[in-house]
């Protein structure tokens, strides 16, 4: 499994994450992250997502074209949800709660009609980097990989987009995504902070709070393409 992982990396996320994750790879923390996976594969346990779907934003979102960053805590935990991109789901799942109201948003801020799908690569093709803070989770127990290592690798990329000098947006839903605000300069870029779109608080401040029109406008301020938020069933 550590070698599958490494190799993952190095297969597969974007040529322009492999420069600016040179560093941060040589870490031994990743070493003791990789057997405790080892670890866990070994005892029979399910992990989610597959290991080839593990870097899906890095695939999908090059490190030089990240505009948007939307930052998730870990995968969904459920049989066929999870796929490398957060609050994300594959075409043909049920589409779950948060996202739901991701939708429900969209539709009161934009006035897109919610998809009929999950699939949000189409966000992640334009600039939206989809990054959950742990990339791996047991099955049925969420957080169960948390405080392993992946959050010192995802800080590690957050604190690399930080340092651009193109501005950038960072989505924070809820508290847990809040924490990170400590690591971005807010004189350089955007950062969107209100509750999470879970059932339990989005009427706490999600509804209403208007994010895609803000991301819009502050892209287009800066002189880079909006992000179309419109999903069909071909995308």
């Amino acid at each position: 499994m550590l070698k599958t992982i490494f190799n993952t990396i190095f297969n597969t996320i974007e040529k322009t994450w492999h420069i600016a994750l040179k560093n941060e790879l040589k870490k031994p923390y990743l070493v003791q992250l990789s057997a405790f996976l080892n670890q866990e594969k070994k005892a029979g346990k399910i992990i989610y997502p597959e290991e080839k779907a593990l870097f899906q934003a890095l695939k999908l979102t090059p490190f030089n074209q990240v505009k948007v960053v939307i930052l998730g805590q870990d995968p969904y935990h459920g049989p066929n949800q999870a796929q490398g991109l957060c609050f994300s789901v594959p075409k043909g799942v049920k589409i779950p709660p948060s996202l739901a109201n991701i939708y429900k948003e969209l539709q009161d801020d934009l006035n897109i009609t919610p998809a009929q799908h999950g699939d949000l690569s189409a966000w992640a093709k334009q600039g939206v980097l989809l990054l959950n803070s742990v990339l791996t989770v047991e099955q049925a127990k969420p957080g169960a990989h948390q405080n392993k290592g992946w959050e010192q690798f995802t800080d590690s990329i957050i604190r690399l987009l930080n340092q651009k000098t193109r501005p950038i947006v960072f989505v924070l839903w809820g508290a847990y995504a809040q924490k990170k605000a400590t690591m971005i300069d807010s004189t350089k870029h955007l950062v969107i902070q209100s509750a999470h779109p879970s059932p339990l608080s989005a009427y706490r401040g999600f509804f209403g709070s208007k994010p895609y029109s803000q991301i819009n406008g502050y892209l287009v301020k800066n002189k880079q393409t909006a992000i179309d938020w419109k999903l069909t069933e071909l995308n």
